[in-house]
């Protein structure tokens, strides 16, 4: 059983940054695709970015593109996403997710991934 902890949320003002970080525990996950969603209140949890399993192919939503940037350090066993030029519609519960993929593919969907973390708040004021 892989369990996922967010971590890095918090209050920053518009144009301002942050950088999450997910460490899985229980296993390496070396061999997993690793994503990134946002939930705002009131609506869905929608794809934010995601990386493969070796970091040589990366995904972005395009609300995104740019601002943010996903990137994992394997010997630690952690996934970022780094987050610039925040602005209040970034406001989130931000989840990492996991899944077993030893591809090339990026993996969009919520529906793709098998483990989720609780989640990291984010607040972007203006």
């Amino acid at each position: 059983q892989v369990q996922l902890v967010e971590s890095g949320g918090g209050l920053v003002q518009a144009g301002g940054s942050l950088r999450l970080s997910c460490a899985p525990s229980g296993r390496t996950f070396s061999f997993y695709a690793m994503g990134w969603f946002r939930q705002a209140p009131g609506k869905e949890r929608d794809f934010v970015a995601t990386i493969n399993w070796n970091g040589g192919r990366t995904g972005y939503a395009d609300s995104v593109k740019g601002r943010f940037t996903i990137s994992r350090d394997n010997a630690k066993n952690t996934v970022y996403l780094q987050m610039n030029s925040l602005n209040p519609e970034d406001t989130a519960v931000y989840y990492c997710a996991a899944r077993s993929a030893s591809d090339t593919n990026v993996y969009t969907e919520r529906h793709d991934y098998t483990y989720w973390g609780p989640g990291t708040q984010v607040t972007v004021s203006s």
